[in-house]
């Protein structure tokens, strides 16, 4: 090549190193403002699973750790209502139910259903033991109640299906009479027991 090529060449060439020098630097300097605010995100991330993880653990230790349910975790919401309806702190638990609504997934909300309808489920058959159906019967009517929006909520869980069907079987109703709001098939057999609570066998 000719230094009248070269120097053509080069003529040429300057302006765009130039060029593309002054479009490298603002995206080097674009690309490190993305990847510091990305480690700023996953270092917050990791505090708040470990955070989260601690307020488990002194959940589940015993310790009265209070909540809030439009900032906390799922599993945070989880675990402090397990504590709340452990503890016999059924108001409370209930308060933390009902301020969940709107705010957590559909998943989640039918698994504190299912936990809610668990503890209802638990002081019938208490009940029932005591000769206590005054207490027993409304106690599993709520706890069916909450079995079914759960349902609706997660059709697939197995846990809340078994469950709701434990719950049927301890308060029976009355031939041709069914509670508000269940559905009953055309083609469903006929109930023929009464509306007395009992302790299904084979319950786990």
């Amino acid at each position: 090549m000719s230094s009248a090529s070269r120097s053509g060449l080069s003529r040429v060439l300057t302006p765009v190193v130039a060029a593309l020098r002054k479009v490298r630097t603002p995206a080097l300097a674009a690309l490190l403002v993305a990847s510091v605010a990305a480690l700023a995100v996953l270092t917050w991330r990791i505090y708040e699973v470990r955070r989260d993880n601690a307020i488990i653990a002194a959940l589940k230790a015993g310790d009265d750790i209070p909540v809030d349910p439009r900032g906390a975790s799922g599993e945070v919401l989880l675990a402090r209502s397990a504590f709340l309806l452990h503890t016999d702190r059924r108001d409370e638990a209930q308060a933390l139910l009902d301020a969940s609504s709107g705010v957590v997934d559909a998943k989640l909300r039918a698994r504190l259903l299912y936990n809610h309808a668990n503890a209802r489920i638990r002081d019938a058959i208490a009940a029932i033991e005591r000769a206590d159906n005054d207490k027993a019967i409304p106690l599993t009517r709520l706890a069916k109640d909450e079995y079914r929006l759960a349902l609706r909520l997660d059709p697939d869980a197995w846990d809340i299906k078994y469950n709701y069907d434990v719950a049927m079987r301890i308060v029976r109703d009355f031939p041709g009479y069914e509670q508000e709001g269940e559905e009953v098939p055309p083609d469903a057999p006929k109930r023929l027991w009464t509306d007395l609570p009992g302790v299904p066998r084979g319950l786990p």
